[in-house]
């Protein structure tokens, strides 16, 4: 799957992009029909500890899937989005089958 990196205002290291390479990797293979997707990175301009925020788009054939967390880390919200897409992706795989 193609995996497009956005990080706004700032330069994401190496090892934060191998990261999400490796978990939309393992998302790809919980649905086969993804066609790519646009990961936005971007850190809230106020001072409380939660202020990482993560955007994922999936391209599916058909619809477009959105999941957007803020957490502390991005690592976390990058977690919390892939599990609400994971959701998103049941429920579109459903509506499919019906």
């Amino acid at each position: 799957m193609n995996v497009q990196i956005n990080s706004v205002s700032f330069k994401a290291d190496q090892k934060l992009q191998d990261f999400i390479n490796n978990k939309m990797g393992k998302l790809s293979h919980f649905y086969n029909k993804v066609l790519g997707s646009e990961v936005t990175l971007r850190v809230d301009a106020n001072e409380k500890p939660d202020n990482k925020i993560v955007e994922i788009r999936l391209l599916i054939k058909g619809s477009d899937l959105f999941a957007k967390k803020q957490c502390s880390s991005f690592e976390e919200a990058l977690d919390q989005a892939i599990e609400a897409l994971k959701k998103q992706i049941d429920k579109h795989k459903e509506k499919l089958s019906k």
